[in-house]
């Protein structure tokens, strides 16, 4: 008995009896309130416990040898597809000229609809005894190879289309101005395609792997693997230089995407009308910020973020800048880790306690200080101290 009376001694929660209770009409409202703000409180944090939240740390990026995975939806309304080439370089030395691979190109009408669709170096007509390199037509049971018109790297070398003849042309550094005297170029209606495609604009979408480290990746109208097309002045009665570069960007991203990413060029469009075109270079500088997304299951996704500035620079002055949209992109020493994480049950009752308990004693202490300022008023009123 004595054990017991000590441990009633203990009991930090007297009780009270219900003879000395004094409800109020203020403290039944506060109680309301506060009950209401208890179950509001409790319930955020239920969705807070059973969704998993993103917790993001910063760390020095120390990868070395990576590619880097670009992909790319641009649209550009006044320039035919055959104009458009792709080109990469970097600062490591690597360089990309009109690439076609991966790379998927749709002619699209004045009006922006789509007439086209093909992957580029697809769709060359079939012709019947194309012309073979020793200079005679092809012959039955005979083994196709064109000629590469003086552009050979070695004695056998074939060039058996107009884009290897453009390689091989390209390699050497030559630019092409005869390609109507090119039997592969004249036999795929090289040159017709440009004068069919005339007032059509150009939708380009696939993507490219470049490089971890600074470069460029730029969309060129009016170049054949760098070199400017020479003959082009002539056959459409324009100059490369002039042509209308609007575009839109309908999506660019480095790397998979992953949840709750921001590709700030999404969506933007740069147009002027053909009368108002402007000759020059279309700059977007962009800072990649390498990203490694993890989500609740483990997984983890490698990607990156950027942010982006833009600048137009006139072909004034001289040298004269080449016509075209380019991206110049960089990384940032800086990488982001970003964790979904759930928050531990130990945490959510902690919270519910913290809760529950902060309200209840901030209500009291409210309830408090309204009850003895009622008294308190009610006893001046009746000591008559109270005008």
């Amino acid at each position: 008995m004595e054990l017991w009376s000590k441990l009633r001694n203990l009991d930090a929660y007297p009780k009270v009896n219900e003879d000395f209770y004094s409800r109020t009409l203020s403290g039944g409202l506060i109680t309301i309130l506060s009950s209401l703000a208890i179950l509001l409180l409790f319930f955020s944090e239920i969705r807070l416990y059973l969704y998993s939240a993103t917790e993001s740390k910063l760390t020095v990026d120390t990868s070395r040898g990576e590619r880097l995975h670009i992909n790319f939806d641009i649209t550009f309304p006044a320039l035919p597809c055959t104009l458009v080439a792709v080109d990469t370089m970097d600062v490591s030395g690597e360089q990309h000229y009109d690439i076609k691979h991966d790379v998927t190109k749709t002619r699209i009408d004045n009006l922006g609809n789509a007439i086209e669709s093909r992957k580029d170096r697809v769709g060359a007509p079939k012709i019947e005894r194309p012309l073979q390199k020793h200079g005679g037509r092809l012959e039955h049971n005979e083994v196709y190879c064109g000629s590469c018109y003086g552009s050979e790297e070695t004695d056998d070398q074939c060039c058996n289309s107009c884009d290897d003849v453009r390689d091989a042309y390209q390699k050497k550094g030559w630019a092409i101005t005869n390609v109507e005297l090119i039997d592969q170029c004249k036999r795929e209606g090289f040159v017709q395609r440009y004068r069919d495609e005339r007032g059509e604009g150009c939708n380009i979408r696939g993507f490219v792997n470049v490089n971890k480290v600074a470069g460029n990746f730029h969309f060129a109208p009016g170049k054949n693997f760098g070199q400017p097309f020479n003959f082009l002045a002539d056959l459409l009665n324009v100059q490369p230089e002039t042509y209308n570069i609007s575009h839109k960007i309908n999506k660019l991203s480095f790397g998979e995407e992953f949840p709750g990413v921001v590709n700030p060029l999404d969506g933007v469009e740069w147009m002027l009308d053909n009368s108002n075109a402007l000759a020059g270079m279309y700059q977007y500088f962009v800072k990649v910020v390498p990203t490694i997304y993890t989500d609740i299951r483990g997984r983890k996704i490698y990607s990156n973020q950027f942010s982006v500035t833009e600048h137009f620079r006139e072909a004034i002055g001289y040298p004269k800048p080449p016509t075209g949209v380019y991206f110049f992109y960089e990384f940032s020493p800086i990488k982001v880790d970003f964790t979904e994480e759930n928050t531990s049950l130990l945490h959510f009752l902690t919270n519910i306690c913290a809760i529950v308990g902060g309200i209840f004693t901030v209500a009291g202490i409210i309830d408090s200080f309204v009850y003895h300022g009622h008294r308190a008023i009610k006893k001046k009123m009746e000591l008559g101290k109270l005008g």
